[in-house]
């Protein structure tokens, strides 16, 4: 390992971006730099991304080479999944957050010793590509998708895919991802595909895939249907005016339209529905009521007149029907609601669809309302109700709308013969896995929501009307289709000959003869993404051994993303390979702005985290958002919350900085509040880990020769007691990362270099390294410190932890490891030895003693004075507690020399008096140092102040109760701070007068 010169360890503004691998010189500044003109940014960030992956394929190759050869290797595999994110999307700062906890975990395990596979890829997301792909066709050629062949459309999609899909590499590049990048992988690549495939055809032939007109989630802009987790539950407090994509008028729901059915043949009676569906009148079947209410018993078995129609309606009898809601009579139409759908087909009632794919009214409404879209025959249908006298009135209601999230669209609920996936059998040994404790889910509250969510799981629809995504193997065969006395005859193949085959012994006709027509529709990109961690590692071709992977995901607590992503991949790797596709499945918070709010494009705070990374203008957010498909009030929202959350934009942070604050938190439990601040507060972190690998290496100098750690033995208390608080940060740091609580890490990081190294060891030792002749201890120590403690973490800020490890001396033997990424990870038994709690107890006492010095240098402002200082004990083994450490007492107190006051002897006239507890004060030189008569006053000012918040807070009542208790600390600690102030008054008013020479003590 090469020892870089000290004339190139150059202060750079920290954290390190990956780009800088050696750090340019240039001032600390919190405001996000000028970049220039257009060109010169294109080129910075074109130089950035050439120096980054020239990073990125060095430490990978490292990696590789090292796979067998690590002399730390223990034989074991930690492989993990990425969540594959969609090919169009770009990663926001919840997606950095798993990427900062995955690259964590994964480069603790490998610089262990483990086997390591972290298998990058992405999603092909159906939906979205295609949309993306059909905008950028109108908007450059001003064709639409259905004027060209499916084949050419998907050439257009694979060049699109090829030319602008591959932003989140770069992201995932940028933010130092260490995957194995030779095995990326897509959900259409071939691997996949058949994958997919294969999938498809052993559900179909294990019975668990059928074929069936049910009701599914349908976008009508879309014209396809969607899975659950993408229908948004949007409440609603009442009338809400929505405007929506195809629709000419703006639409107003969360309204509840009372219609009259009257009762055949009694002209006067009426039964009154409510509904906020008025489009869907025209479908209705039947109106139910509660057998148990009494206000419609006398009309049982009787029929309705349809309020638009006229036609006869049954009036049904249903225990689902809640007699307290609204009248308690509901209409029933199958064909457009979940529930009516169960109680219709109780009912025997058959459905009527009138609303179409594309969502007009179909020719079941007739003529005056066939073709018009649905929410514009709504206002006619309200319009005929009125001219009929059939009106009831409208009201507020408030209500749940469901839209869909890709279009923006009202979610419509539509008679469809699709693919499902019967899940409950599956579900159950999902369930059955996590409570056997084969499957472990971490945190351990998801458990609950797990068995929740597979003890309602329904059957899931994997059809979707487009051209993008995995085609489904499906054959109908058309001349059976003819036959009115029989279904849609169907086959399954791998294959077409597969297929024909199939269909040849199922019809008993020659297969030449036969006709097949494949289903035209694609899979749900879940179906595919749920089999990602099998078809990465070559399912089903090898049966790849997963029971170690721990796949993350961005997860809300309670969000049913975790179990549509997650579950399905346990339920089908279960079915499709005979074992769970992992051991353990780690989920971690939603990421939030510093205000609590959800991140969302509309709000403007979504962060992409390049630009945290290396800063940017406000000018530039502002365009990123006009470059959005925000409307006009939700552009305007976005663009105020932008600027007043960064009036200077975002300054230059680095990605260490960003993966470090993103750890810090507590992951496993609530959502996490991100703000800007906290990673420029990391930054400056890095910076000070710069600063002291800078005295440190100044410190060691050119011909400095390691001593290996074993063999070092501290030769002072502050030598053993750094060495035992770095053994004890090398446990934290294990207990932390074993626990996968990577916040518990980043506490031991921060407390270690911050407030032991820097703040305490390296001020206390400067005055050491000036004595003549030099001890050797003191360098070694240094050595070790740095050594270990940026191998610690290196886990969590990769690129600093690389920048200043290379430029260490070597140890003798050359036996170092190219690179700290495979450099073995400091533990707690190794460093065992160094351990000494009882000495780090005692010198917390020491610490004590600082603090009270600096508090009484401050209190009489003794900026540049060097006072001496007396301790007085009343138990002689303290005093021995404090002989060790008198020298690092008076370095880090700022003071003179420190001596010991006999017990039972008085004090110097005039000395400032601090009490440690009981037992012990301590004692500061003041006469000649400090001008009685102008302390005097400044301090009379300052009571004064402290006296009138004092009394002010005395005056004031709170009214809660949590404010009383806040309240009643701010008066404990003006009470303290004053009786400090009265104290030290009468310490200067006794240098007014005459005093002993303490020198004569």
């Amino acid at each position: 390992m090469p020892h870089m010169p000290l004339g190139s360890f150059r202060s750079p503004l920290w954290g390190l971006r990956p780009s800088q691998v050696f750090p340019r010189s240039y001032p600390l500044s919190t405001q996000s730099k000028p970049h220039g003109s257009s060109l010169s940014r294109r080129n910075h960030e074109a130089k950035k991304k050439r120096q980054r992956e020239k990073q990125v394929a060095l430490e990978a190759g490292v990696a590789r080479k090292s796979k067998t050869k690590l002399p730390q290797a223990t034989g074991e595999t930690f492989s993990m999944c990425i969540p594959p994110p969609n090919v169009t999307g770009s990663l926001h700062i919840g997606h950095a957050l798993t990427v900062a906890i995955q690259d964590a975990l994964v480069r603790w395990h490998r610089m262990c010793g483990d086997q390591v596979l972290w298998v990058p890829g992405s999603d092909h997301a159906g939906i979205a590509t295609q949309a993306v792909v059909e905008k950028q066709l109108w908007k450059e050629q001003g064709v639409r998708r259905h004027e060209l062949s499916r084949e050419d459309f998907l050439r257009e999609v694979w060049k699109w895919k090829e030319e602008k899909g591959g932003e989140i590499c770069e992201q995932l590049q940028a933010l130092g991802a260490s995957l194995d990048w030779d095995r990326e992988c897509f959900t259409m690549d071939a691997g996949s595909s058949v994958a997919v495939t294969e999938a498809f055809v052993r559900l179909y032939e294990a019975g668990l895939l059928y074929r069936n007109q049910q009701l599914v989630n349908w976008s009508c802009a879309l014209r396809s249907a969607i899975s659950d987790i993408e229908v948004e539950s949007r409440p609603l407090p009442g009338r809400t005016e929505l405007r929506l994509p195809g629709c000419p008028i703006p639409v107003s729901f969360g309204l509840l339209v009372s219609v009259a059915f009257p009762v055949d043949g009694e002209p006067d009676t009426e039964i009154i529905v409510g509904t906020t569906r008025p489009e869907t009148l025209p479908g209705d079947v039947a109106v139910a009521v509660h057998p148990d209410d009494s206000r419609y018993t006398h009309l049982h078995g009787r029929q309705l007149r349809h309020p638009l129609t006229g036609q006869l309606l049954p009036l049904v009898t249903d225990s689902a029907v809640q007699p307290h809601m609204g009248t308690g009579a509901v209409k029933v139409t199958p064909a457009h609601s979940l529930a009516d759908a169960e109680l219709g087909a109780r009912h025997g009632l058959s459905p009527l669809s009138v609303i179409a794919e594309d969502g007009t009214m179909t020719s079941l409404c007739g003529d005056w309302l066939q073709g018009l879209h649905r929410f514009v025959a709504r206002e006619k249908i309200m319009s005929a109700l009125r001219e009929r006298g059939v009106f009831r009135g409208l009201q507020n209601h408030p209500m749940v709308l469901p839209i869909c999230s890709r279009s923006g669209d009202v979610v419509e609920y539509l008679l469809k013969s699709q693919w499902f996936v019967r899940c409950r059998e599956m579900g159950d040994r999902a369930a059955q896995a996590v409570e056997s404790g084969a499957l472990e889910l971490s945190p351990s509250f998801h458990q609950k929501n797990w068995q929740h969510w597979f003890s309602h799981i329904g059957d899931w629809c994997i059809s979707r009307q487009l051209w993008w995504g995995h085609q489904i193997p499906a054959y109908l065969v058309v001349e059976e289709q003819t036959k009115g006395d029989r279904e849609d005859c169907w086959v399954v193949g791998r294959t077409e000959a597969e297929a024909r085959k199939i269909a040849s012994e199922l019809t008993g006709r020659p297969a030449a003869e036969l006709t097949l027509q494949r289903d035209p529709d694609v899979l749900d990109t879940w179906f595919s993404s749920a089999l990602f961690p099998f078809a990465a590692l070559g399912w089903p071709q090898e049966t790849p051994d997963l029971t170690r992977f721990y796949p993350l995901s961005l997860l809300e607590t309670g969000s049913d993303l975790l179990f549509f992503w997650v579950g399905r991949m346990v339920m089908l790797g279960t079915q499709l390979t005979g074992q769970l596709p992992f051991s353990k499945v780690l989920l971690h918070s939603m990421v939030r702005d510093r205000q609590g709010r959800k991140m969302s494009k509309s709000l403007g705070n979504v962060l992409d985290p390049r630009d945290i990374i290396s800063g940017v203008e406000l000018q530039v957010l502002q365009e990123k958002l006009r470059d959005g498909n925000l409307d006009s009030t939700e552009l305007a929202i976005a663009a105020a919350a932008q600027r007043k959350d960064f009036p200077h934009g975002i300054p230059e942070c680095g990605t260490d900085a960003l993966r470090f604050t993103l750890c810090s938190h507590g992951a496993l439990g609530g959502d996490l509040h991100l703000s800007v601040s906290e990673v420029l507060s990391s930054r400056h972190f890095c910076n000070k880990i710069w600063n002291s690998l800078r005295f440190i290496l100044n410190a060691l100098g050119e011909k400095f020769v390691p001593q290996p750690a074993e063999e070092l033995s501290p030769s002072s208390p502050m030598d053993a007691w750094i060495l035992s608080r770095l053994a004890h940060t090398a446990r934290e740091c294990g207990r932390g990362f074993l626990a996968q609580e990577l916040s518990l890490v980043t506490h031991a990081l921060h407390h270690f270099w911050l407030h032991n190294l820097c703040d305490v060891y390296l001020e206390a030792v400067k005055p050491v390294l000036l004595h003549s002749p030099r001890p050797q201890g003191p360098p070694q120590v240094l050595f070790s410190c740095a050594d270990i403690g940026l191998r610690l973490l290196a886990p969590l800020m990769p690129f600093l932890a690389e920048e200043l490890w290379q430029r260490l001396p070597p140890r003798p033997g050359g036996s170092s490891a190219p690179s700290i990424s495979v450099a073995p990870y400091p533990t707690a038994c190794s460093l065992e030895h160094w351990h000494q709690p009882e000495l780090e107890q005692r010198f917390s006492r020491v610490q004590e003693a600082v603090q009270a010095l600096r508090a009484l240098r401050a209190m009489y402002q003794l900026t540049k004075a060097r006072p001496r200082v007396l301790l007085q004990s009343s138990e002689p083994e303290e005093q021995g507690l404090f002989e060790a450490f008198l020298e690092p007492l008076g370095t880090l107190g700022h003071c003179g020399a420190v001596g010991f006051l006999p017990p039972g002897v008085l004090a110097p006239s005039g000395w400032a008096q601090a009490p440690l507890n009981d037992t012990i004060q301590v004692y500061m030189e003041l006469q000649g140092l400090v001008d009685p008569q102008t302390h005097l006053s400044l301090l009379a000012a300052r009571r004064h102040k402290l006296q009138k918040q004092l009394d002010g807070l005395m005056a004031w009542t709170p009214s809660e109760r949590e404010t009383e208790t806040k309240r009643q600390q701010r008066l404990s600690s003006l009470e303290l701070e004053l009786s400090k102030l009265d104290k030290a008054a009468s310490h200067l008013r006794q240098l007014m007068d005459a005093c002993p020479n303490p020198r004569e003590l």
